[in-house]
This record gives C-alpha cells, structure tokens and sequence, in this order.
C-alpha cells in the first residue's frame, strides 16, 4: 500500500509516503511560514522524490488534531483536495496517538502533551498493544496541573508542552516523570503514515467529503457571545 501523509496540526509541517513497509521519503518543516505556502510544495517534494504520482497512491492520511484551528483547516482542506481529485480514500489519525508514536514500546504509559494555548493542554495517556499506542481514555483539553494529577505512576512524556511546563511537571510529577529526548517531541507525518496502514480496516468508511477536524474546544468565535441589535 503506498500512503501519502500529512500534518499540519502545529507550527511543524511535515509530509511522509510510505511504500509498504519502506518510507520512502519526508520532508520536516518548522519555520515561520504558514502551512499553505509550503504544503503542496512538500507533497511535490516526497512524490517526486518516490517517483510517484499521486494517482498511483492508495491511500491519503492527514492529521485531524486536535491542535492549531488554522494548521487543521489547511491541513485538511489539501487533503481533501488531493482525495477528492485522485479518487483516492482519506483517513484521519490523532495528532496526540501520533505523538505517542515516537516513544514505542514503551513499558509505561505515555501521556501526549500538545500546547492548547490559554495556559492550556490537548492530552491523552496511551499504552503501547500489538504495536500501536492505544488511548487510555478521551482525548481532552485541561489546564496542566489538572492533566497532570490525574496522571497515577510512572509516565513518559511527550510533546511541545512538555519543554513549556517542565517546571510543573517537575513539582507534580517528581521522578515518576521520564522526559525523551528532544527530537521526539516533533510529531512527524511519517508516524501517521504507519499508523495509518495499522489502523485501516476493509470496512470503515474512508469519504473524503466526511472527514472533520477534531478541535475538543470551541473556536474563539464560536465563544464570542452573539451580537444584540
């Protein structure tokens, strides 16, 4: 099976195929440049690279969130875009189980930590099963002492928020905290891609046309109370 993939859910852009179980190429970017001026450039990029065109993938994978409102919308708008005019299925793979990805097989849970703003975290706790990092419970988005002390026992973690808190994390957590190395707090679209050959099922349904972001909270606008008058 050979699957592009893309994540646009932070400030990192990143663009994976996958050719079976070779990864053929990727392309990592985190600068100051918005996901729509570089995009599309990535995806040209892996394909070529792969001497591939798109009409020769079987599958599009793209990161749903949660994360950046803006980041998503981009991210999934090209993804429907390159589904909807290949013919080609799309599924959608959690930003936080793709961060979970890169601590694999890990003995202890691992709790993904993605910064929501607002002196707030997108989290999720995931323990590794048959080679996948399955999610403890739901997806939320908490302040970081409240995610933080509903964490019971040893813990990796993993993600941008984890540098922004380390501080907290130190005082709540103490030594059952276990930080990876810095390079594995970048979520990376080639994780996606794996998951995604992982996950998909003969029978789930993979329209284009009814993938959604997931955002857990509200956007700033739906927030703003209705003008009167």
């Amino acid at each position: 099976m050979k699957i592009l993939a893309l994540d646009t859910a932070s400030s990192t852009g990143s663009v994976a195929l996958l050719d079976g179980q070779k990864m053929v190429a990727e392309t990592l970017l985190n600068i100051k440049a918005v996901h729509s001026e570089r995009l599309l450039d990535q995806v040209e990029q892996v394909l070529q690279a792969g001497q591939l065109t798109l009409a020769e993938m079987d599958l599009i994978a793209v990161v749903r969130g949660p994360g950046s409102f803006t980041g998503l919308r981009i991210g999934l708008a090209t993804a429907k875009g390159l589904a909807q005019a290949a013919n080609l299925p799309l599924i959608g793979i959690s930003s936080l189980q793709l961060l979970a990805m890169n601590i694999p097989l890990c003995s202890v849970p691992i709790c993904a930590l993605l910064d929501a703003r607002k002196k707030e975290v997108y989290t999720a706790l995931y323990q590794w099963v048959d080679g996948v990092p399955v999610a403890e419970g739901p997806e939320q988005v908490l302040p970081p002492e409240k995610a933080l002390r509903q964490i019971v026992g040893d813990v990796t973690l993993v993600g941008d928020a984890v540098e922004l808190y380390r501080p907290l994390i130190d005082e709540i957590l103490g030594t059952r905290a276990k930080y990876p190395a810095a390079c594995h707090h970048q979520p990376r679209a080639s994780a996606a891609a794996v998951l995604a050959a992982q996950l998909i099922q003969p029978d789930m349904q993979l329209d284009a046309a009814l993938l959604a972001p997931v955002y857990i909270r509200p956007s700033d606008a739906e927030l703003k109370p209705p003008k009167v008058g």
